[in-house]
């Protein structure tokens, strides 16, 4: 057939089911672990992507005096608010879990949380304890009687929906303050 023949024909349509090469391709990717089959970041419903727990914060990175004397870096300061902000990521991101800090899947709980925030250098254990303080203060200020966050967190009742909408208020309220 010339090519004169060809295009008085009209265009080449490709079906999935009269292919080889889509057959061929499909063949290809399943033989590709399943990490590597995503080739686009996953966007949800509303248009936002994916994003790691801590995005738009500083990472923190040791500089040459903190190699050389063999310790950590600074930790990159971060307000109460931010910490508490950072804590919900990390739940969100890592999944939530009750009745000890972490499990081995690695989902934690809301010290857990807050301990992992800590220990990847984004405050000081001051800005830890300023922040409890203010999710306690949601707490008796919404009239849920725990001793602790940690308390609430392990409740029967408690749900993770619960323990962010907590941390949200409690993020809102330090914001508030200036924390």
């Amino acid at each position: 057939m010339t090519t004169a023949a060809a295009l008085l024909r009209g265009p080449l349509v490709l079906t999935p089911e009269g292919s080889a090469l889509v057959a061929e391709i499909e063949a290809y990717l399943a033989t590709l672990p399943a990490a590597t089959r995503q080739t686009a970041p996953y966007v949800c419903p509303l248009g936002s992507t994916v994003q790691a727990w801590n995005a738009a914060f500083p990472l923190t990175r040791p500089t040459l005096l903190d190699r050389l004397t063999h310790r950590p870096a600074r930790p990159a300061p971060v307000t109460v608010a931010d910490h508490l902000r950072l804590t919900s990521r990390y739940m969100a991101a890592f999944g939530w879990t009750q009745g000890r800090l972490w499990d081995t899947t690695g989902r934690v709980c809301l010290l857990g949380a807050q301990a992992a925030v800590l220990a990847h250098g984004y405050g000081t254990p001051g800005t830890v304890t300023r922040a409890r303080v203010q999710v306690m203060e949601v707490l008796h200020a919404t009239g849920r009687a725990h001793a602790s966050p940690d308390r609430f967190n392990d409740a029967p009742g408690t749900r993770q929906a619960d323990v962010h909408h907590l941390l949200d208020r409690a993020s809102a309220r330090a914001l508030s303050l200036g924390i």
